[in-house]
Order: C-alpha cells, then structure tokens, then sequence
C-alpha cells in the first residue's frame, strides 16, 4: 500500500509538473534558495534566478549573502555529476563540495593543533556545541574515522537501493542529513551539506528533492535537537516526510490552479449550439406556419416527404399534433 508521500509524489509526476520546461534549473534555484535562507540569506527565488543566469549583483543584498548563494549553486552543480554516475559518497568527495558551499564564506581558523580553513573543506580540529549551553557534538579527534564508517556504511546501503520502496528511499535521504549533523565534520557549513547530501541521494534516485522552507527552520531545528536527545530517527524521519507531504500538496494546488487560470474562458455565446432533430424542427416550422405539407416541410429541413410523412404520423400517435381539416387547406394544431 503506498504511503501519503508516494501517491503525491505520483500525482506530481502525472500532472507532469516536473516536465515544464526549465523545471530541473529553476527547482534546483528553489532548493538553493531555501537552504541559504535556513542560514539567514533574505535573497529570493527570483533574485538568484537573476543573478545565476546573468550574473548581476542583486541591490540590497550583501556580498556574504550573494557568495553564499553563489557558493552553493556551484556545489550543487558539481554533486549533481556525481549523483548522475552514481559516484561512492566519499570523505575527500564531502570534503570537496564542502570547499565549494564555503569557497568565498569560510574562515580561517588556529588552534593549538594546527590551522584550518572551513573554505578549503578542511575537517574542524576543535570542538563545537549546539548553541549556548547546549550538548557538544562529536569531539573533533573522532570525525575523520567517524566520518569515514558513515560514508562507508552509506555506500553499502545504496548498493542495494533498487530492493527499497521510494518512501525507504527517502528516509535513507533523511537518515543521511540527521547522521552528517550528527557528525558535525566541519566547523562551518554543516546545515548546507547535510541538505546537500540528502538532496545528493534523492536526486540520484529520482525522487522529488527535498526542500526545507524558511517558515520551517524552527520545527526543523526542533526535529534535529529531539532525535538527538532521544536517539529515535522517527522523529526526524516524520518530520522531513510532513514537510515534503505540505509541500507538494502546494506545489500542486499551485500548478493546478494557474494551469485552470490560463485556460481561455468560454463564454456560453461561444458554445455552439447542438444541431437540432428532425422533430424539433418541423414542431418550429409548424409553430411558424401551421398550415405547411409535408412536401413543403420536406424542402425546408432537407429528407423526403416519404420522412416528413412518418414524423408526422409519429406526432399524431403521441398525441403532439392533431390536424384541423382536410388535408388540402386544413392545417395543424400543436398539442404542447
């Protein structure tokens, strides 16, 4: 029986939502969009349509705010390969695309154990909490081998994704960002790159990729803090499977109602009308001119008198018309 999730995601998909032209760039756009406005970018989907495609600055905006955006869209663009060849999810692979979503937002850092720079991938050589007074993540000494063991047991996972259902799909997708959060591997950019890897997941499996909007960043935070604290991915897993259910309802409510908006309005005018019966006609002529022959009905709707004559016996039987005098200068009565 399939699940909430996989009947929208086919709903989707027959009302071929994800088969508009330029669907593909300007989704992509969206999940960029989205996923810089979790780490306070104000740019909108728009904007970095703008800026992607003709490389204008946008007014108003930072320059943190624009590289970040930037930044990001050229690591998407290089996953986007590796999901297409089916690539192993590696460390040094993360540690590429996490150089890029930091390229022009990283900073440097030095510490007792040597320098690093989360602009260059680097893997963070000190320890992080999540937030004022809140638990530490994985002490640094642990996360190259930790690091190591999640993209090797990930890998074997997806060696036998073609045996999973597509709700299995997507919750391994969500699996992967809780666990890479988890992890923490970088002293920077952690968010981006888990949504990144899930994203990589989903792309690579053709799902609809996830999108985490900035009306959810709370509930996000909140999913992620309690499946931590509790050690349950359910928590997160529904929480991820209710956002995407919340979102393609609008996508498609959205698509549906502007599909209905630009289909021209018929006016009743417009209709043509339906070719009337035989019957109905002659009834019209008769109303008009009762004394009429069946031959002269005959020349005006276009049959014989022979089926002038067997409508007219027809009427008679059932009692529509009556004739009032002798054939020759009588004429007919209609009964309605």
């Amino acid at each position: 029986m399939k699940t909430k999730l996989e009947e929208l995601v086919g709903r989707y998909r027959e009302l071929g939502i994800d088969q508009q032209l330029d669907y593909d760039k300007f989704y992509l756009y969206s999940i960029i969009t989205h996923s810089t406005a979790i780490e306070g970018s104000t740019i909108t989907e728009l904007e970095n349509q703008i800026m992607f495609d003709n490389g204008i600055a946008i007014k108003g905006k930072s320059i943190v705010e624009q590289n970040m955006n930037l930044d990001l869209k050229a690591a998407y663009e290089r996953m986007l390969v590796y999901a297409r060849n089916h690539a192993d999810i590696t460390v040094d692979r993360l540690k590429e695309l996490s150089a890029l979503t930091m390229k022009n937002t990283g900073a440097e850092y030095h510490t007792a154990l040597g320098d690093f720079s989360s602009a260059n991938g680097d893997l963070r050589l000190l320890n992080v909490t999540a937030g004022v007074g809140g638990k530490s993540y994985m002490a640094f000494n642990k996360v190259p081998q930790k690091l190591k063991e999640f993209c090797d047991a990930l890998n074997v996972v997806r060696r036998n994704a073609s045996s999973m259902t597509m709700q299995q799909l997507y919750e391994l997708s969500f699996d992967a960002h809780y666990n890479l959060v988890t992890i923490h591997p970088w002293a920077d950019g952690n968010g981006r790159m888990a949504r990144l890897l899930m994203n990589w997941l989903q792309f690579e499996y053709g799902l609809i990729p996830s999108r985490i909007f900035s009306d959810d960043k709370e509930e996000y935070i909140k999913a992620l803090v309690a499946t931590r604290e509790n050690g349950d991915l359910s928590i997160f897993r529904n929480f991820m499977t209710q956002a995407m259910i919340a979102h393609l309802s609008r996508d498609i409510v959205t698509y549906t109602e502007s599909i209905r908006e630009s289909e021209p309005i018929i006016k009743k005018a417009d209709i043509p009308a339906k070719p009337k019966k035989t019957r109905d006609k002659i009834i019209d002529l008769l109303r008009q001119n009762p004394k009429l022959s069946a031959t002269a009905l005959a020349a005006e709707i276009g049959i014989s008198a022979k089926g002038i004559q067997r409508h007219l016996a027809n009427f008679k039987a059932e009692g529509i018309l009556h004739r009032i005098g002798p054939d020759k200068g009588g004429q007919w009565q209609i009964n309605d």
